[in-house]
């Protein structure tokens, strides 16, 4: 009867203990997990058999897989093997990665934390010598309310311990994060002290650098020859060639920190400064230039200072400091002859050292060419010595007056040589020194050339002698005072930029003291002062008469003039430096007495030089400007009515016919200009209109011919007419 109603309520039991399994998972996950796997639930159905027939099978049948209990016994293999299974193959994921888990994010860090929790607590059931290790799937058939309040804080401080050790970890990999970042960081911010190349201090080094190496080029030859010269002054020369290599190693240290531009910005990275000097020939010269030859001293003596001629090398400084000089002098062409008489000068000097070299290498006076004797104490004298060898020098180079005819066949070579760098040097004076001359005199020439045609043209036109005079004084005027230069033909090749710079730094105090351009905005007179034009008047010259139409108005720059009555003599007013008229003129005001006509006769006491800005201009540059525009006309307005030279009537009547006639006229001209523009693309669209039905013409016949299948690429190429090849 027993037997029976335990089979009866297996269903039930197994059902229990499913559900006893799956809460007890879920109290020790403290919440984690709430889904099972198939393989979860499967198992878990076979602890359940275990639970049930575990208990009514005796101890002597557990071992053998027949009988009563062999369902039992099955399942607790299969269990066996199952988590021996699950504990091998997930050995490895047990290992915390810090790294991991801060790329994959907090809801996969939350998932593999529960999956490391439930690996764990198994792992505590399993671990041998416990009150389960004699039947290792029986920990699932305990009773677990006895049991979980340690399990739980046993796996609380086990995850606790990990998450310290994470944390941990986490903390070394960010702060050797932060470490590498902020050596990043710091790299680029780390700057060097580099010198600009178009700065004063990098000329002034090159004034510095130049001496030794001009001392080098014109004293090591020399003293190479001429033995008292470098006997006589060991010492100095000792500190003065060490001083000039000390030069030379602080020259290397600037050359690496010169910097120079890349993308139109000065490079001041170290690095790249180190990169760009290094990989330039300069510095393979500048190595050489200081190698210590000169230790050969210790074994030779110090009579041979030739073995410092490795500190000729650094002779491109030298030209550097001669380009950039011509640069900023303000006596180009002087100083370009100069420096070509320089180079004459040093080559005839080395010229003069290697034939007295010659000569003491054949013998002195053994020959007619050679120097003479040096036991006759007239020709002993290092003075005499040095001067006769320069003469020989100077006269042999210039091919200039006889010198001793050579007696052997070294000297005659030596000769050869030296009239064949005669002739180069010989042409080079005349060509250089013939157009630097024609340079400084060219302006002369161009501004004679304009003198000499007005000459003519008055010749020709029968000019009276009183009028030619004038001109002519006119002329040497501007000749004298340096005033015939054209500033737009000046400053044609400057950016427009540069250009406002320059017309702002001469003429913008001059227009800002005209009282209607007193307030007016910055870029106004900005256009407005490229737009002054500089003129000159002679002694009684008239500037304007009295009705005149008014197209400019006046600045004086220099110079008086005199406001005069019809007769031209008495005078009312005399204007000096910085007066101007004939601002309200140009500015068309509505209801003006005098229209835009002159009210007095002003005209010049002596030269007067004054800056004209023409009314075209002035209105070319209100328009971007309407603002500008309606406040000069108010202050102009208030001008007029202050002196009451204007009509209010006609000023609140409508707008000024001839105004309304302007404005017609450049509408035409802006539609003629469109219209012109239109006929252009219509005639563009037409032909390319032409061309596309040219094209479409081709394809059907191709088509037709081919069938209706794709060409190809050859075959299309092949069929081109020769004319669109061509």
């Amino acid at each position: 009867m027993a037997k029976i109603n335990t089979q009866h309520s297996y269903p039930g039991m197994h059902s229990l203990s499913v559900r006893t399994v799956d809460e007890d998972i879920e109290r020790i996950e403290n919440g984690y997990i709430r889904t099972h796997s198939l393989r979860e639930d499967a198992c878990s159905e076979l602890q359940g058999v275990i639970s049930v027939e575990g208990g009514h099978v005796p101890e002597s049948q557990a071992s053998s897989f027949t009988g009563r209990g062999a369902m039992a016994r099955l399942s607790r293999f299969v269990l066996s093997v199952r988590s021996w299974a699950t504990r091998h193959s997930h050995h490895d994921d047990q290992r915390p990665d810090s790294f991991l888990e801060r790329i994959r994010g907090p809801e996969l860090v939350e998932v593999s934390t529960r999956q490391s929790n439930i690996r764990s607590f198994l792992g505590a059931r399993e671990r041998p010598g416990g009150a389960n290790s004699h039947w290792p799937l029986a920990r699932f058939n305990v009773n677990f309310n006895n049991n979980t309040n340690e399990d739980k804080k046993e796996e609380k401080k086990e995850v606790k311990e990990e998450k310290k050790e994470e944390k941990k970890e986490e903390k070394k990999d960010d702060k050797k994060d932060d470490k590498k970042d902020d050596k990043k960081k710091e790299e680029p911010k780390k700057e060097v002290f580099v010198i600009d190349p178009s700065s004063n201090m990098y000329y002034n080094w090159l004034t510095v650098i130049a001496a030794p190496v001009f001392y080098n080029w014109c004293m090591l030859v020399c003293r190479a020859c001429f033995d008292e010269l470098q006997m006589d002054h060991v010492k100095m020369w000792l500190f003065l060639d060490y001083l000039s290599d000390i030069i030379y190693i602080i020259d290397m240290f600037v050359r690496f920190r010169t910097g120079f531009l890349e993308q139109g910005l000065l490079v001041k990275d170290e690095k790249k400064l180190r990169e760009h000097y290094t990989k330039t020939m300069q510095f393979k010269l500048d190595v050489l230039s200081l190698v210590p030859t000169d230790l050969a001293y210790f074994k030779l003596g110090l009579n041979y200072p030739e073995l410092r001629f490795n500190r000729l090398l650094r002779i491109a400084r030298l030209f550097e400091f001669f380009d950039r000089t011509e640069t900023r002098t303000n006596y180009p062409n002087m100083f370009r002859i100069g420096n070509l008489v320089l180079y004459i000068l040093i080559i005839i000097h080395w010229n003069a050292c290697i034939y007295f070299a010659i000569s003491k290498v054949i013998g002195f006076g053994t020959d007619t060419w050679v120097y003479p004797n040096v036991s006759v104490p007239e020709y002993a004298r290092l003075s005499r010595k040095y001067i006769y060898s320069l003469y020989w020098s100077t006269l042999t180079l210039t091919t200039i007056g006889e010198t001793p005819p050579p007696v052997k066949d070294e000297e005659y070579l030596f000769v050869v040589i030296d009239f064949l760098v005669g002739v180069l040097i010989f042409a080079t004076i005349v060509g250089n020194v013939g157009s630097m001359i024609s340079n400084m005199n060219a302006s002369r020439a161009e501004f004679q050339a304009k003198v000499d045609s007005i000459k003519q043209y008055m010749q020709f036109r029968k000019v009276t002698k009183d009028l030619e005079a004038r001109v002519i004084k006119w002329f040497d005027y501007l000749w004298t005072n340096k005033k015939t230069v054209d500033e737009k033909e000046v400053l044609k090749n400057l950016p427009d930029k540069l250009k406002a710079e320059i017309a702002i730094n001469v003429h913008l105090d001059t227009l800002r003291k005209v009282r209607i351009f007193q307030d007016c905005e910055a870029g106004l007179l900005i256009e407005l002062v490229l737009k002054l034009k500089p003129t000159v008047f002679s002694p009684g010259d008239y500037i304007c008469k009295k009705g005149d139409i008014g197209r400019e108005m006046y600045i004086i720059k220099e110079g008086k003039l005199a406001v005069v009555a019809d007769d031209g003599i008495t005078q009312f007013v005399v204007l000096s430096d910085g007066s101007y008229f004939g601002e309200i003129s140009i500015l068309n005001i509505k209801g003006s007495k005098s229209g835009n006509r002159r009210t007095a006769n002003i005209r010049s006491i002596g030269y007067s030089d004054l800056f004209c800005l023409s009314k075209d201009d002035l209105m070319e540059a209100l328009t971007e400007y309407p603002e500008a525009k309606k406040a000069l006309e108010e202050k102009g307005r208030q001008i007029l009515m202050k002196d009451n030279l204007i009509d209010e009537e006609a000023a609140k009547a409508g707008a000024d016919p001839k105004d309304l006639e302007e404005k017609i006229g450049r509408l035409e001209v802006a539609l003629d200009t469109l219209q012109t523009r239109f006929a252009r693309l219509l005639a563009e669209y037409s032909a390319s209109q032409q061309k596309v039905k040219q094209r479409l013409a081709r394809v059907e016949t191709r088509v037709k011919k081919y069938g209706s299948g794709s060409l190809s690429v050859a075959e299309a190429e092949a069929e081109k007419p020769e004319e669109e090849k061509k």
